[in-house]
């Protein structure tokens, strides 16, 4: 009996802090004001909320039914590893849409600049690349 209510009240709780984060994740993408600030609220939601409930719902297959779900996990992962990488690529199209490198950035005090935006000067080592006519 004591296992049962555990896992009950566990996968509460998960439930309800998966509800949390994602209220609070979509309340945050629609007041804050640009895509910068705004871009932290909706991977928080996907990665904290979905990731909750998806957890309660391994907690609970694998306490009432006796059976680990695979599915979960796999899109578990699949949530963990592309929200971060989605937001880091669309931070960084903007900064290159709405950032000028000589008004808005420090310099960085090496000879080359930002890599984001200047190319790395040229290798020493490597032979330049042969040019295409045409």
């Amino acid at each position: 009996m004591d296992k049962i209510f555990f896992a009950e009240l566990l996968v509460s709780v998960l439930i309800v802090a998966g509800g949390i984060f994602s209220l609070v994740g979509s309340f945050g993408l629609i007041k804050l004001k640009d895509l910068m600030t705004r871009l932290h609220a909706p991977t928080k939601a996907t990665t904290l909320g979905v990731g909750s409930t998806l957890l309660a719902s391994m907690v609970y297959f694998l306490v009432f039914e006796s059976k680990i779900s695979m599915h979960e996990i796999l899109i578990l992962l699949f949530l963990f590893l592309t929200a971060p990488i989605t937001a880091h690529f669309v931070a960084k199209a903007y900064l290159l849409r709405h950032t000028d490198p000589q008004k808005d950035l420090p310099q960085t005090q090496r000879p080359h600049g930002w890599s984001t935006f200047d190319a790395p000067p040229a290798s020493p080592t490597k032979p330049p690349s042969p040019k295409a006519d045409g």
